[in-house]
């Protein structure tokens, strides 16, 4: 349930009442479990009221329309995703952990946020086209996570060509979270975003890319172009 100062949204009506506040936070909560199997479109106000013993009246007391409240969800999620990167900073384990626990710890918190919130992202994806709006947030939230994540990985990867280690970390979250914007709004299979194996795949393929960059012949500038220096045979 969320707290008060969590429920101080933009669209939706402040209150001080104990009732009411769990009231909104109910509508809140059930809003973001029927989008995990309904679209925007299809999310009834009705229906909605109703599984939470609440009129319709009362919903637009506490939302000026469909559109804030859904802009609510999307503000939960997003400081939710807030939250995780605050916490990814502190994270004793990531401290000493290699690379390959780094890579699979970084991906299960990426994947474990987008499950939470499975419903909500799809309905901002599918009114990407129409709404751009409403992606850019998790957008900025990504690139958020990319420049938390990358200290600690190149801590992990060493410091020689951080430029081009720098890169394919964000390259790394860009396949990682590709496929899993593909998995929610998609479903392609053969993985769905609630298989354990999605999670260690990705794992495993963050992990590799970034294991490629670290064995990659080393570059250097001559004359002002790129030069690829050939390693030795042993």
């Amino acid at each position: 349930m969320q707290r008060s100062a969590e429920l101080d949204l933009p669209g939706v009506t402040p209150s001080r009442q104990k009732r009411s506040r769990e009231t909104t936070a109910a509508l809140l909560q059930a809003g973001a479990e029927m989008l995990r199997t309904h679209s925007l479109a299809e999310l009834s106000i009705e229906a909605l009221c109703r599984q939470v013993g609440a009129t319709v009246g009362t919903f637009y007391s506490r939302f000026e329309s469909k559109e804030a409240y859904f802009n609510a969800l999307m503000a939960l999620a997003a400081r939710d995703g807030e939250s995780r990167l605050s916490r990814m900073k502190e994270d004793e384990r990531l401290a000493d952990a290699n690379l390959a626990e780094l890579s699979r710890l970084l991906v299960r918190g990426t994947i474990g946020w987008i499950r939470n919130h499975e419903g909500v992202l799809r309905a901002a994806l599918q009114h990407d086209d129409t709404r751009p709006d409403r992606w850019s947030t998790f957008k900025a939230l990504a690139r958020a996570n990319v420049a938390d994540a990358t200290p600690i990985l190149l801590g992990a990867m060493g410091r020689a060509n951080k430029a081009a280690k720098t890169r394919a970390i964000a390259f790394g979250f860009q396949v990682v979270l590709g496929t899993l914007v593909n998995a929610i709004l998609n479903d392609p299979g053969p993985l769905s975003i609630h298989d354990r194996e999605m999670e260690e795949r990705l794992a495993n393929c963050l992990l590799l890319l970034l294991q490629a960059e670290m064995t990659a012949p080393t570059v250097r500038r001559s004359r002002g172009r790129k030069k690829q220096v050939r390693r030795s045979r042993s």
